[in-house]
């Protein structure tokens, strides 16, 4: 047998347990690259026999389109940013998601493989909603004592990360909870996620859970009539966990009071409904005013707001990212892309999205069934009507990278019988 029948077998048995691993480590920060690393020693040993199997995998040239755009992005916005080194730098560290993303595409290959990276997933993360519960009923999470404002969990009260991650990882415990157990588990599994979610106190957060349920719900009951029970039921339940919440967690009430804000009707109200996101927001459309073209430079956007704002601005005198630098990025995504990488930014990024939109709609139905918890995912992380954290951060670009990959991997995993076929043409 030739080494490119070779490899398609190796790739086959191969284990995809560094790919995973990211999703395992993220909550313990940078140590998540470990598993990125781990995948580049994966794909050099895959590849170095046949270099050409990369070309062949429909999944892997997926891949590279979608991220030649977000990274395509990043490295045009470079050369004249306000802080060269750090946006040199950034693009420089999106280059691991190449082999992360190509490993994926690599090992992922058949319905089984997948279904039990579906698994794992879902059961590390309903992990972290248990010991998130513990946090909510003790005050005590495997990582130490709840801060006051929020519950933290399994990421610890310095990194206030847990709202959004289980927002956006959620679909696979739902897909798990509804395959093992019908539809009695994945409203059980909806109900388990929730109280966390909400109790995280990131509304970002739950807004993107209440699109999880609603399209979770639409892809599971098939039906227009059973979906609007649903939705009225849930809509009850709702109600009646936002009630609980109210009553016994001041942090939920000190975040819904916040939000309510809203409808006090003036702009002062609304700016602190928002937690100062509508200075950043005006500050962000100056930046993109006096840079059309490739924005501030890729993760510049920090270094950019001194500039555009008066000198007493509450962002750069008491926000985290330190004294004299400003708001650390644009809080919402459509602005972060304009604003740091600029008009050419913005049409890489929906060209990549035609193209993705493209591909998945080529694919058949099964393919897009396989691919269901991955592209939810996908779509509620990426939803712009929301706030969100910086996609071109180490953290937040991580996990969507890997979401990417896990991705284009599902849209074309092959049953074992595909395979052996494609083992023997290699041959």
């Amino acid at each position: 047998m030739t080494s490119a029948g070779n490899l398609v077998q190796t790739s086959a048995r191969c284990p995809w347990w560094p790919f995973a691993l990211v999703i395992v480590l993220l909550p313990f920060g940078r140590s998540a690259e470990l598993g990125t690393l781990l995948c580049l020693v994966g794909v050099l040993w895959l590849s170095i026999g046949n270099p050409s199997a990369l070309r062949a995998n429909r999944g892997a040239r997926l891949l590279a389109g979608l991220l030649a755009a977000y990274i395509g992005a990043a490295l045009l916005s470079a050369p004249d940013a306000v802080a060269p080194a750090k946006s040199w730098e950034t693009v420089a560290g999106l280059l691991r998601y190449v082999p992360l993303g190509l490993f994926a595409c690599l090992v992922v290959r058949t319905p089984t493989g997948l279904r039990a990276l579906y698994m794992t997933v879902a059961a590390l993360v309903a992990l972290w909603a248990l010991d998130a519960w513990m946090q909510i009923l003790t005050g005590w999470s495997l990582r130490g004592h709840a801060p006051p404002e929020r519950i933290s969990g399994i990421f610890g009260a310095d990194n206030l990360k847990l709202g959004p991650t289980l927002a956006v990882l959620s679909p696979f415990v739902l897909w798990a909870a509804h395959r093992r157990f019908g539809h009695p588990g994945w409203l059980l599994a909806l109900v388990l996620m929730l109280g966390p979610i909400l109790l995280a106190g990131s509304r970002a957060a739950w807004l993107m859970y209440g699109l999880v349920v609603l399209g979770f719900a639409w892809h599971a009951v098939a039906s227009r009539r059973r979906f609007a029970w649903f939705c009225a039921v849930a809509a009850a339940c709702l109600a009646l966990a936002l009630g609980l919440a109210w009553q016994t967690s001041g942090r939920f009430q000190q975040r819904a009071q916040r939000t309510l804000l809203v409808f006090q009707g003036d702009q002062q109200a609304l700016d602190t409904a928002l937690s100062g996101r509508l200075d950043i927001w005006r500050t962000a459309t100056r930046m993109i005013a006096a840079h059309p073209v490739n924005g501030v430079g890729v993760r510049g956007f920090r270094y950019a707001y001194p500039h555009y704002v008066p000198a007493n601005d509450h962002f750069l005198v008491a926000e985290p990212c330190g004294v004299g630098e400003g708001a650390c990025h644009a809080h919402q995504i459509v602005l972060e892309i304009l604003s740091e990488t600029g008009g050419v930014g913005l049409l890489l990024w929906l060209a990549a999205c035609a193209l993705a939109w493209r591909r998945w709609r080529a694919v058949s139905a099964a393919a897009r069934d396989r691919a269901f918890p991955a592209s939810l995912a996908l779509a509620v992380m990426l939803f712009p009507l929301n706030t969100h954290l910086a996609f071109y951060s180490a953290w937040w670009g991580l996990l969507f990278a890997w979401l990417l990959a896990l991705w284009c991997a599902a849209l074309f995993v092959e049953p074992a019988g595909s395979l052996a076929t494609e083992s023997r043409h290699a041959a």
